[in-house]
Parts: C-alpha cells; sequence; structure tokens
C-alpha cells in the first residue's frame, strides 16, 4: 500500500514539476518533496497502528475430546469415519458387546424379585398368626363366661360339679393355646423384623447395583457429545477396549472453534469488545471473513508467579515483552465456513476512531490475503 501511494505522490510530483511546471524544481522544492512523503507515511504507519492496528498471528483455536471407553469389552460396531464428515451430538461412535453386561442386568432384577418376594412371605404368616391370637381371644371369652354361669349354677344347686370343672379345663386349653399363639406371633414379627432390616440393606445394595449395571449396559453404546470432527480413528471392530482413561480409542475436534489474533501491548489501548475486525486465513487466499472483538484477553505466561519458595528467576536477560490474545466473534454471514484448527493467517481491527484511514488498512489485508495464492518453492 505505501508503494500505491509512493506511486501516486510520484505522479503528481511528475505533473507539478515536469508535465505542466508549475512550479520551478529548485533545491527548496526538491527538498520539499523528498521529506513530505517520508513524513507523510511515517504518521500514516504510525496512526493506523494506533487506530487500525494489525496482528500476523492469527490462530484458530479448537477444543479436542480424547474418547475412552467406560466399559471394557469387544468392539462390534463403528458406524463412523475419520475424516471431514461432521459427527453430530448423540450420534453412535462405537458400541461394544452388550451381552455380559445385559446378563448381569438380568441377574440383579432376579436378585430384587426374590429379595422383595421373601418379605412378603412373612407378612403373610404374620397376618395368620394374628388372626389366630384373636380368634382364641375370642374363645378365651366365650369360655370364661361359661366358667362364671356353671359356678353360679354349681353354688345354687341347680348345676353339677363335672359341667363346672370341664368348663375350667376348656377355659385353662384355650389360655395355653392363646399362649403359644403369641409366642409364634412374635416370632414371626421378630424373623419379619430381622428379614425386612436384612431386607432393606440388601435390597438397597441389589438396586444400586442394579442401577450401576444398567449403567454400565448403556455405556456399552458410545455417543459423541458434541458436533464435532473425527480424528486419530484407531478402532475398529473386533478390537478390545479396556475401559482405562488413558487409553483413548480417537479424537474428536469441535466444529466451532476459536479465532485468536495476538497483539503487541501499546497497540491494544484504543480497542474495545465490539469493534469491526477483519481477518484472512492462508487456507482461503484472497477471502476476508468479517468479525468482530470479543475480548482481550489480559493475562499471558509472563505475568504468572507460580507458588514457590524460591525467588523468580528473571535471567541474564530482560525476558522479550509477550504479546496479549485477542478474541474474535465470526460474523454471521461467515459462519458456517469451515475454519481448520490450526490455520493462521493475518488480522486487523478498526477502533471508533480515525475512520477514514481505516481503508488503507482494509486494502493492505486485501493485498497480503491475494499473495497467498503464491506458492513460492521449486518442488
Amino acid at each position: 500500500m505505501e508503494i500505491i501511494l509512493l506511486g501516486i505522490y510520484s505522479f503528481f510530483v511528475w505533473l507539478i514539476f515536469f508535465k505542466f511546471k508549475w512550479l520551478p524544481w529548485n533545491t527548496t522544492s526538491q527538498v520539499t518533496v523528498v521529506v513530505i512523503p517520508i513524513v507523510g507515511l511515517t504518521a500514516l504507519i504510525l496512526l493506523l497502528n494506533i487506530y487500525a492496528p494489525s496482528s500476523h498471528d492469527v490462530r484458530v483455536f479448537k477444543y479436542t475430546v480424547p474418547v475412552v471407553s467406560q466399559v471394557r469389552g469387544r468392539v462390534i460396531e463403528v458406524p463412523i469415519e475419520e475424516g471431514n464428515r461432521l459427527v453430530h451430538e448423540g450420534d453412535v461412535l462405537f458400541r461394544v458387546d452388550p451381552t455380559p453386561y445385559q446378563l448381569t442386568v438380568n441377574s440383579l432384577k432376579a436378585q430384587l424379585v426374590g429379595a422383595e418376594g421373601e418379605a412378603g412371605t412373612l407378612r403373610e404368616q404374620l397376618k395368620s398368626a394374628v388372626g389366630n391370637t384373636g380368634a382364641i381371644r375370642a374363645r378365651i371369652d366365650l369360655a370364661r363366661k361359661r366358667v362364671a354361669q356353671n359356678r353360679e349354677l354349681a353354688e345354687t344347686g341347680a348345676g353339677n360339679r363335672f359341667d363346672l370343672e370341664q368348663a375350667e379345663a376348656d377355659l385353662r386349653d384355650l389360655e395355653a393355646q392363646v399362649t403359644a399363639a403369641i409366642v409364634s406371633e412374635a416370632q414371626v414379627r421378630a424373623q419379619l423384623a430381622a428379614v425386612v432390616d436384612n431386607d432393606i440393606a440388601s435390597i438397597a445394595k441389589i438396586k444400586a447395583d442394579l442401577a450401576n449395571a444398567e449403567w454400565e449396559l448403556q455405556q456399552t453404546t458410545v455417543l459423541s457429545p458434541c458436533e464435532c470432527y473425527v480424528i486419530n480413528l484407531q478402532l475398529r471392530p473386533g478390537a478390545f477396549v479396556a475401559g482405562m482413561p488413558f487409553n483413548p480409542v480417537m479424537s474428536l475436534v469441535e466444529a466451532t472453534g476459536q479465532v485468536v489474533a495476538l497483539y503487541h501491548q501499546n497497540e491494544l489501548h484504543k480497542v474495545a469488545p465490539g469493534d469491526e475486525a477483519e481477518f484472512a486465513l492462508e487456507t482461503y487466499p484472497g477471502r476476508i471473513i468479517k468479525a468482530t472483538v470479543d475480548s482481550v484477553i489480559w493475562a499471558q505466561g509472563q505475568g504468572q508467579l507460580p507458588a514457590s519458595g524460591t525467588l523468580p528467576m528473571t535471567g541474564a536477560f530482560a525476558e522479550y515483552p509477550g504479546r496479549f490474545p485477542v478474541k474474535f466473534n465470526v460474523a454471521d454471514r461467515d459462519r458456517e465456513l469451515f475454519l481448520a484448527a490450526g490455520a493462521a493467517g493475518g488480522a486487523a481491527i478498526y477502533t471508533q476512531h480515525l475512520h477514514a484511514i481505516h481503508i488503507i488498512r482494509k486494502v493492505i489485508l486485501r493485498v497480503g490475503s491475494y499473495t497467498d495464492y503464491l506458492i513460492l518453492k521449486l518442488h
């Protein structure tokens, strides 16, 4: 851009001093002609770097998700393919043979039914024992009335002594029966209490084991957690996965990433969130991608002071001051554009000041983008 401006300036100098000779070409004019572009270009460059700062270090970052199987077993299906194929959230990544996990679920369900059934049988026995005790108590009440009646009859001489003794014997027999029934009822209650207490613990354990087994059964089908692309796919049907966190079988790269440009510290004092921005990537020569400034990440490694018992080392020479990253929001028109992880390029930010000179930065950015078409190698 500077060369173009110098060419335009030289054209006007030729018109004024040589073509039409409106001004004399002497020492004063010669010095003036040389000084004007030097001062003008210097001021222009300084203003551009303040109010429309540029960066030659734009990077596209994307998070990666290493996929690890939660269960161990033999892989029976891998329905996805590696490459530039988008995997949607919830799509099946691979399946592990669910047979052993299904058998465990079935076994635990049977144990749960058995544990709950034993307590039900004892409750029925307790109900029967309580009913038997109540019936004997009713018979005792009736036997006591008969003893009282026979005693009155025997005392008045209207009844015989044998009937009274028979009634008293029947009462004693019923009292013995009710004692035995109470003991039997207490035994059933104690047995039920022990079984119920045991079942509460055992049933709770079985239910917990069943929930874990059902969860493991669900984990035999591994689903995609995000809108991602599959890379480093090493898994094939028939392979064995061990269910270990340090043994990933593939990696997922998120579809939408972050675009970050690195700027020197003194270039950012006029930059604010929401400012217009543009960037060009080498993967798309000649294309300008519109964006806005999301935020300036005011942090870098040189500002970190880890906890330590020793004083920080500054080294023999002063460390070169680091740069701060500026995060961009891609505009809606370019949001569907595929941005490869690791793609690099250049960017420019247009602040809210000196809009007139922004056009120069835009031209410079576009010229640089078109130069990406040039592949300067001989092999």
